[in-house]
């Protein structure tokens, strides 16, 4: 079956940071593109990043553009984030998942999830 992994969270002091990876297994990984998403306490879920399976193509929310940066390792069936310059309000549960479109945003267009990894930032 398929299993999406994350794993590198943790406690981090605001402008420090974090690389979050994301292995995957049960499935055809460059055949798909992955995002992050993240839910903070009390709000809604919403879209990070997104690293599309055509080769150099990601998307970022406006929130963390220019901070954090997605890539994959196909060879490794494994999509990070790294996260630099995180303030307060990045702390979050963050979750990988899977989607078979090509520039993925909605969490509608994502078929697989992971169980995500706590992120929190103390400021």
């Amino acid at each position: 079956q398929v299993q999406l992994v994350e794993s590198g969270g943790g406690l981090v002091q605001a402008g420090g940071s974090l690389r979050l990876s994301c292995a995957a297994s049960g499935l055809t990984f460059s055949s798909y593109a992955m995002g992050w998403f993240r839910q903070a306490p009390g709000k809604e879920r919403e879209f990070v990043a997104y690293i599309s399976w055509i080769p150099s193509r990601t998307g970022y929310s406006d929130i963390v553009k220019g901070r954090f940066i997605i890539s994959r390792d196909n060879a490794k069936n494994t999509v990070y984030l790294q996260m630099n310059s995180l303030k307060s309000e990045d702390t979050a549960v963050y979750t990988c998942a899977a989607a078979r479109g090509r520039f993925p945003r909605q969490a509608d267009d994502y078929v697989q999830w992971g169980q995500g990894t706590q992120v929190t930032v103390s400021s």
